[in-house]
């Protein structure tokens, strides 16, 4: 269940002002067994409305590929400063087939309009990962890439510091 509150910058004036911690790993459950063997183990709905992948709408298996859906849309709150489905007025069983139904109509364009291409592309592979199987790795380097470059067209560097300790 990745959400904002996971996320924690190191303390200012120490050497880990410029670490990102993630928190919280309550709801994480392994994948593989000792033999490297994949274990489904078709859990219900799990995880935070807000940021939970497309998939988890539809009750299937979360994997690696939703992970990386839940990421998308944690940056993507923390570009915009909202998603397109928050405040949804419905019953709570209601409420999270109404998000998951808004998630599903809003595309990476408009999510991501006014912001870097490459954010847009991320966006978009992120929703093809939905696609995947259990057991189907993302292409983690060509994601890795797509960050790196929406870091460099948003006029940010790689230089590990964040703008509010500069």
């Amino acid at each position: 269940d990745l959400i904002i509150q996971s996320f924690l910058v190191g303390r200012s004036e120490t050497t880990a002002a410029n670490d990102v911690y993630i928190i919280d790993f309550g709801m994480v459950k392994e994948y593989r067994n000792s033999k490297k063997q994949l274990i489904p183990t078709c859990r219900s709905l799990s995880g935070t409305a807000r940021y939970t992948s497309i998939n988890t709408h539809l009750h299937q298996e979360q994997s690696r590929r939703d992970d990386l859906e839940a990421l998308g849309y944690v940056l993507t709150y923390l570009l915009r400063g909202s998603l397109p489905w928050q405040g949804v007025k419905e019953a709570k069983g209601l409420k999270y087939r109404r998000i998951g139904e808004t998630k599903q109509a809003t595309g990476a364009a408009e999510l991501c309009k006014g912001y870097p291409i490459r954010f847009e592309k991320y966006l978009t592979y992120m929703r093809k990962l939905s696609l995947l199987g259990f057991k189907d790795m993302p292409d983690y380097d060509y994601l890795r890439g797509l960050l790196s470059q929406a870091l460099k067209e948003a006029g940010g560097g790689e230089d590990s510091k964040f703008d509010w300790t500069k």
